[in-house]
């Protein structure tokens, strides 16, 4: 029986943003919570990986079932952060055979988005399930364990992109325009909200 469990990456310093974009309210949550809710309906292991403030938003999460880990290198980059978190999962549930990555500034994602892609990876016969808007393919995106030694030697700026682009093969695509959607900026966040409304 494949099981997966759930990378949600929330290490960032938001320096353009100028605020902790984690913490920013989003339909009666925060935005992390908005994206730790949606996770934790999918019932997997699921880890949290926080680096600046990450003081102030672990306090946020007290009350929910996911594990937190620090990135203690977290300014060199993301790829840092997919090392803690996949090593992290692996510690707490050694028996998983996928790992699906999260972003906590894309606020569509939906527990029907993740259990499409779910459907996917077990279909398609493919080691790689991403999610496609604009030209560009990323996350959300699920990985099966043959690619977990790629995932763990990623470092500094290295995202889970590079994998996505060295093994085109491999990646299986949902459409989910609404990924382009992130928050980065407050023009972003103002956006988001306006249309929202």
């Amino acid at each position: 029986m494949e099981t997966t469990g759930i990378i949600i990456l929330a290490a960032g310093a938001s320096k353009r943003l100028g605020t902790p974009k984690q913490q920013l309210p989003f339909q009666n949550k925060s935005l992390l919570q908005n994206v730790v809710h949606t996770a934790r309906q999918c019932d997997m292991p699921t880890v949290v990986v926080l680096g600046a403030f990450a003081t102030q938003i672990r306090e946020q999460l007290v009350s929910e079932k996911v594990h937190t880990v620090v990135n203690p290198n977290w300014p060199a980059g993301m790829g840092g952060s997919i090392h803690t978190g996949l090593q992290h999962l692996l510690r707490i549930a050694p028996h998983v055979s996928n790992a699906l990555l999260l972003l906590c500034d894309q606020p569509f994602i939906t527990t029907a988005l993740l259990e499409e892609m779910f459907a996917l990876k077990n279909s398609s016969g493919k080691a790689i399930v991403a999610c496609t808007y604009g030209n560009s393919t990323g996350t959300p995106a699920l990985f099966g364990k043959s690619f977990f030694p790629q995932l763990l030697a990623l470092n500094g700026q290295e995202g889970a992109k590079k994998i996505l682009l060295q093994h085109p093969e491999q990646v299986a695509t949902v459409d989910f325009p609404q990924g382009a959607v992130d928050i980065d900026t407050n023009g972003d966040y103002e956006q988001l909200l306006t249309s929202t409304k």
